[in-house]
């Protein structure tokens, strides 16, 4: 036990913690301030992560933006010293009371929601669905989390975390590989929830963005047959090829719905996973399906759409929404990712250091030189 204990403490001193840490904290909408902060420090059942990498997401960009889904106390997110950032990996680096199951030095990549653990959703495992949400300052603090969210997130160098929220990342895994974990785990939730694919049932992917494409590589993972992938852009659609899509369908050049009936012999798909967004995205799905089949839905349209619930009704259709990784999906996604049962990295295509934040945002929500999923390496 002593043994333990001072390996614990060497590993402990290995690591020197400063009392502040460079964050960029969101003003007015889109202004970023690079400031100075203190580091936080860990509670009963939480670690404190030196992030290494961060990937940028399309909700961090709605966030920086316009505030929603963010939560901070209780208000949008603006002018709160609030810090923005989800898709995170790191090292633990100090550990909150009472925590063993972690060590300094393991290198974890980083759920956002660890949900309050007392609400009938979270004792669930339904942890992004906390009936909690939000409710997580001054005097009716549930305990809920969701870094990036209603906490502060990782573009920053240290964060705290709770433990459930860790998953560990072997060592033959890039920082960068590592911040998709949480990606391929959202694409992976989508799949559990429409009741998970059985090897050889078809489906259609609808959108080529980041969790489309991990989609793509999870279902084709687990058996199915076949995987389509629709789209505008002829080069994601490529890596949707190299990430096991048996056909692809620029949406540009031919109707998705007429492609799929024709790739499946008029007997339609028994899933869809639509990641597009797009405004008729629902009713077109729904064609593309056989009856008795099923849609998830893993994107946020822009505006209100108008749906036929009647081709659901007639079609026996049932229809799923997700948010986020539920249900320890993430620790699925990372399992098949150590496995290398699909190349994540096909979707990594560029990086930027802390300092260079604004830009690395312009990049990913531009779009410039085709950029899918955007790094932020941070600063030893």
């Amino acid at each position: 036990m002593e043994t333990n204990q001072h390996a614990c403490q060497c590993r402990q001193q290995a690591h020197s913690i400063p009392e502040t840490m460079k964050a960029w904290v969101l003003g007015d909408p889109d202004e970023l301030v690079y400031v100075d902060k203190p580091v936080p420090e860990p509670g009963p059942e939480e670690v404190l992560v030196r992030i290494d990498a961060i990937a940028i997401c399309a909700t961090d960009l709605e966030i920086i933006h316009r505030g929603p889904p963010a939560l901070i106390q209780g208000g949008l997110p603006f002018n709160r010293n609030f810090v923005p950032g989800h898709e995170y990996m790191g090292t633990v680096v100090r550990l909150g009371p009472n925590v063993d199951e972690f060590g300094i030095g393991d290198r974890v990549a980083v759920e956002i929601h660890a949900g309050c653990g007392r609400c009938e959703r979270c004792r669930e495992g339904m942890y992004t669905s906390c009936l909690n949400y939000g409710k997580n300052y001054g005097d009716q603090n549930k305990g809920h989390r969701a870094n990036g969210f209603t906490t502060d997130g990782g573009f920053t160098q240290y964060a705290v975390n709770h433990i459930n929220t860790l998953v560990r990342v072997p060592e033959d895994m890039s920082d960068e590989e590592a911040t998709l974990i949480v990606t391929a785990g959202t694409a992976m939730y989508g799949l559990d929830s429409m009741a998970g694919l059985i090897a050889g049932q078809s489906i259609v992917v609808m959108g080529p963005g980041p969790i489309g494409l991990l989609g793509v590589g999870i279902a084709k993972s687990q058996g199915a047959q076949p995987v389509i992938l629709t789209g505008t852009r002829d080069n994601r659609l490529e890596i949707g090829r190299k990430l096991g899509a048996d056909h692809t369908v620029n949406v540009g050049r031919e109707n998705a719905v007429d492609a799929v009936q024709r790739i499946t012999g008029g007997c339609g798909v028994h899933y869809v996973l639509e990641c597009s967004g797009a405004p008729n995205a629902i009713n077109d799905a729904t064609q593309m399906l056989m009856r008795g089949g099923r849609i998830c839905l893993a994107a946020f349209p822009a505006q209100p759409v108008t749906v036929d619930v009647a081709g659901l009704v007639r079609n026996n259709i049932s229809m799923f929404g997700i948010r986020g990784e539920g249900r320890s999906a993430v620790h699925r996604a990372a399992a098949f990712m150590q496995q290398k049962r699909f190349d994540a990295r096909l979707i990594h295509t560029h990086t930027f250091g802390l300092e260079e934040l604004p830009t690395a945002i312009r990049y990913a929500r531009e779009r410039i030189d085709d950029a899918i999923k955007v790094v932020v390496k941070m600063p030893r």
